[in-house]
Formats: C-alpha cells, sequence, structure tokens
C-alpha cells in the first residue's frame, strides 16, 4: 500500500509540469527554488555568527515556519492531492493510512525545501558545537512534526471550510495576516542588533524555545551555548509535540474516512458573496447587505478614502507651527481612528428607500445596529493595525504601543457606539445613491446640524480618560502604558455596546419616522 501511495505521489509530482497550466507551475516551482535557496545561504552564513545570534534567528524563523505550513493550506485552500477519501475507495487499513499518507506527504516541492532548510539549520547547529548525532535527532523530530502540523492542516482545511473558497473569505483570511503579520514584521525590523540580540528578542526567543512552536531548534542551540537544563527541556517538548501532532493527525485521517462530506461548495457556486460567507440570521444580512454597499457605493468609498489622506495630511500644519516631529506623527492614529468611528452617524440616511426592508421584515434593533458596523470594523481595523506600527517606527519608542493602541480602539469605539445613536436620532440628507459624493442636498430639519458634532464630540468625551493616560505615558514612560491599554478597550467596547443597544431600541420604535424621512429627505 505504501509503495502504491509513494508511486501515485511521485506521478502527481511529474504530472503537474506536463499538465495544462505547465507553464504557471514552473514559474512557481523555479520561484521556490529560489528563494529555497536564498534562505539556505543565509542559514549557513549563520555558521559564523555568535550563538545567541543563530538561536535567535532560527527560533523564531522555526516557529514562523510551523505556524506558515499549518496555516498555509487553511488561507489558500488548495485542493488536497493526498486527501484520505481519496483512497477511502481501495479499502486500506484506518491505522497505516495515517502514516501512509505522511511519508507520501514528504515527495512534493514544500516538503523537499523544508528538509533543505532543516538540514542548513542542522549544519550551523554542528559547527556551532552541537553533538552530531543529537543535531540529526532532533532535526529530524522538527521536519517531522512540521510536515505532520502540514497534514493537520490540511484535513481541517477539508472538514471545516468549502471545498471551493470564495473571494470574501480569501478576503477575510488576507486581512487577518495583516493585521498580525505587519505589525511583527515593523517591529523585527526596527531593532537594532550592533552585533548582539537585543534583550526584549532574547526574552521572547527563551520563551519560544520552550514552545511547541520551536521546541527543536531551541534545544539544537541550547546545546550549542552549553544549556544541557534547556535542552532537555526542549528536546522533552519537541517530542511530545511530535507524538501529539501525529495523535491528532490519525484521529483526523479516521474522522476523514468516516464522515461524510459536506454539501458546502454547492452553496459557493450560487454567487451569493457575502450572504453565502455570514451568519444567515438578521445580523449576517444586514452586515452583508453593508458591505456590499460599502464597496461598490462610491459615497462610502469616498469617505474611506479620505480618513487616512486626512489622518496625514494633519502633520503638515503641525510641523509648520513649531509641534516637534515625535508629537506631530502620533496624531493621525487617534485621528483616523476617530473618524473611522464617526462615519456610521449618518448611514441610515445613506440606506434611502432600501430602509423598508429593515422596518417591513420587522428586524429587531440590535442586528441592525451591530450589522451596519462590520464594514467600518473591516476597513479600520487592518489600516489602524498598519499604522500604529509604521507611527512607532518613525518616532523610534515601542514603549507607546500599548497607550496608543488603547486610545485607537478607544476613539474608533466609542465613536462607534455614539453614532449608532445619533444615526437614527438625528439623521440628515445626503447625496442620492449615484449622485457625486460631494453634492450637498438641502436638509429638511435642523437635526443635521448638531448630530455630526455630537457623535465627535462625544467620543472624545468618552474617550477622555485614555487620553489623559495616553498623555502621562509620553511624560512619565511605562508605569501608565498598560493601563491606557486596558482602559482605552475595555471603556471603548462598553460605550459600543451601550450605544448599539440605546441605538436598536430607538430604532425599533422609530420606524415609521425613519421611512418617512428617508423617503422626503
Amino acid at each position: 500500500m505504501a509503495a502504491h501511495v509513494l508511486r501515485l505521489r511521485f506521478a502527481l509530482l511529474i504530472g503537474s509540469l506536463r499538465g495544462e497550466r505547465r507553464g504557471r507551475t514552473i514559474v512557481m516551482f523555479c520561484a521556490v527554488v529560489a528563494v529555497t535557496a536564498a534562505v539556505c545561504v543565509a542559514v549557513l552564513s549563520l555558521g559564523d555568527a555568535p550563538v545567541a545570534v543563530a538561536r535567535a534567528v532560527t527560533v523564531l524563523g522555526g516557529a514562523a515556519l510551523l505556524l506558515g505550513f499549518f496555516v498555509g493550506p487553511i488561507l489558500v485552500g488548495a485542493v488536497d492531492q493526498l486527501d484520505p477519501r481519496r483512497f477511502a475507495v481501495f479499502g486500506v487499513d484506518e491505522r497505516r493510512m495515517p502514516w501512509v499518507l505522511a511519508l507520501a506527504a514528504l515527495v512534493s516541492v514544500p516538503s523537499l525545501a523544508l528538509l533543505a532548510v532543516h538540514v542548513c539549520v542542522c549544519i550551523v547547529a554542528v559547527r556551532l558545537g552541537t553533538p552530531w548525532p543529537l543535531a540529526v535527532g532532533l532535526t529530524v523530530v522538527g521536519v517531522v512534526t512540521t510536515m505532520l502540523t502540514a497534514r493537520v492542516g490540511m484535513a481541517i482545511n477539508a472538514l471545516l471550510l468549502p471545498e471551493r473558497r470564495s473571494r470574501e473569505l480569501t478576503a477575510l483570511f488576507a486581512l487577518a495576516i495583516i493585521v498580525i503579520a505587519f505589525p511583527v514584521a515593523v517591529f523585527f525590523a526596527s531593532l537594532r542588533w550592533d552585533g548582539q540580540v537585543p534583550a526584549s528578542l532574547a526574552a521572547l526567543t527563551t520563551t519560544f524555545g520552550f514552545t511547541p512552536l520551536a521546541a527543536a531548534p531551541g534545544a539544537l542551540f541550547a546545546l550549542a551555548a552549553g544549556s544541557t537544563d534547556a535542552a532537555w527541556v526542549g528536546g522533552i517538548v519537541a517530542v511530545v509535540t511530535m507524538l501529539a501532532v501525529g495523535a491528532a493527525w490519525a484521529w483526523l485521517v479516521r474522522r476523514l474516512l468516516t464522515t461524510t462530506e459536506r454539501p458546502v461548495a454547492a452553496r459557493e457556486r450560487t454567487g451569493l458573496g457575502w450572504f453565502g460567507l455570514l451568519p444567515s440570521n438578521a445580523f449576517g444580512a444586514i452586515a452583508a447587505r453593508s458591505l456590499v454597499y460599502w464597496l461598490r457605493d462610491r459615497r462610502y468609498i469616498m469617505n474611506v478614502i479620505v480618513v487616512p489622506v486626512a489622518g496625514v495630511l494633519t502633520v503638515l500644519p503641525l510641523l509648520v507651527a513649531g509641534v516637534p516631529l515625535e508629537i506631530a506623527v502620533l496624531i493621525p492614529v487617534p485621528l483616523m481612528a476617530l473618524f473611522f468611528g464617526w462615519l456610521p452617524h449618518n448611514d441610515v440616511a445613506y440606506d434611502s428607500t432600501a430602509l423598508w426592508t429593515h422596518v417591513a421584515s420587522g428586524v429587531r434593533g440590535l442586528p441592525d445596529r451591530f450589522g451596519r458596523l462590520i464594514p467600518v470594523l473591516l476597513v479600520s481595523v487592518p489600516v489602524l493595525a498598519v499604522s500604529v506600527p509604521l507611527t512607532l517606527l518613525m518616532i523610534g519608542d515601542w514603549r507607546l504601543l500599548m497607550p496608543l493602541t488603547g486610545l485607537a480602539a478607544s476613539l474608533l469605539f466609542s465613536a462607534l457606539g455614539i453614532s449608532s445613536i445619533v444615526s437614527v436620532v438625528a439623521p440628515y440628507a445626503v447625496s442620492r445613491p449615484g449622485d457625486s459624493p460631494f453634492q450637498q442636498p438641502q436638509r429638511p430639519a435642523s437635526r443635521g446640524i448638531y448630530g455630526p458634532a455630537v457623535a465627535f464630540l462625544g467620543a472624545i468625551v468618552c474617550s477622555a480618560p485614555t487620553i489623559w493616560l495616553f498623555a502621562a505615558s509620553i511624560i512619565d514612560g511605562n508605569a501608565f502604558a498598560p493601563i491606557a491599554f486596558w482602559v482605552g478597550v475595555l471603556s471603548g467596547l462598553v460605550v459600543l455596546a451601550l450605544g448599539a443597544a440605546l441605538g436598536g431600541r430607538i430604532f425599533e420604535r422609530s420606524g415609521e419616522r425613519l421611512m418617512e424621512f428617508v423617503e422626503t429627505a
């Protein structure tokens, strides 16, 4: 059975180079080879570096590699050629199938690239003083763990996610990567090595070396550094991790072989887009409709584009007025968070006659309020996640990471909560769908005068404690940083929840008034 699967794997690998898309396949193959060669050269250059430097690079790189092999199949949604269900018709032994497929998984371009990188890491560890038998053993443990982790990711993708990935789901995965990976990359790029490992990075490396993410490379270079106790702990964690991942892979194979496929792919072919991705309830329907509007209506698009531009342009007059650069560059992030939260303060007016679907269907107020905020959150969170680390990179002070994040969260969530109330209490006329976003129609009522101001100033008032703590963090250092973060996040969430609840109650009792407004405005 194992020989048959291996022959099939070789045939699939060779056949992929001869198929209809062989041009694209060859280009991707050459790209993988080039990247692998560059990584191997970089790893081998660590043979002349201090042990601490080599350990930091390999441990953090090993953790990133393990996460990439696990998350990659889930993000990409690629079809697994070694899906255990493909072999169910052959009457194979369920106990042997996991290990046969794991062995066949070694015959692939990513697996060979992984093996090459791990071999180079092993060579560097031996050069730096690790006994070669232990280095080879830990390298084998690391390769097997990573390969089994990739198999687990493939199995989870086959069980839980649709076979044909929608563009909307891929977009959400991409946003998640931006929110997580970009700040981390900017932080590492800002570190100054000066031939030594920064203290914060050394502590992080030690922590990762005792976790399942990078226990094998951690133990490998702990031996090179002469830390026998740390090597023992890391080695035990690495072996236990390998056995645990292997057990999970065996259970998932049995689960795949004994579970009927869910008919999820048919749902993706209907072309429902966001409506097919989000939950099938009032909240999901309103969120999907709002996302469609925000992504296609140029009135919404113009609002989204203006916010980052306005935030960045505020730096220039501050610099002209003599404000120091370290203070001026801190203004755009809170200002963008405030404006992002302020955007939905008149979302009912943008609905125009589409509001009747909410009123006629008897939608409760809370799903309506939260559903309308989803587009703003999907846009604002990635933008702020990119802006915060770039700001700290410019001023070179990462101590402000927590207070600046807390301030942005407080302003964003507080503005969203107050906007949820203002949009149903004081809507005002806006340009009609299809008109120029810069066209301002006449307002039949005076509510449009104080509505935007209340949403804007109310968020600042609710964020006043966080603003004070942020200023204290700049003046007095790290003492106020954690407090500023937690006060900002929690106070913002409280205002958001209260605003959505109160706005929902008003929405339920003001359906006729809102319908009259959108028909006449």
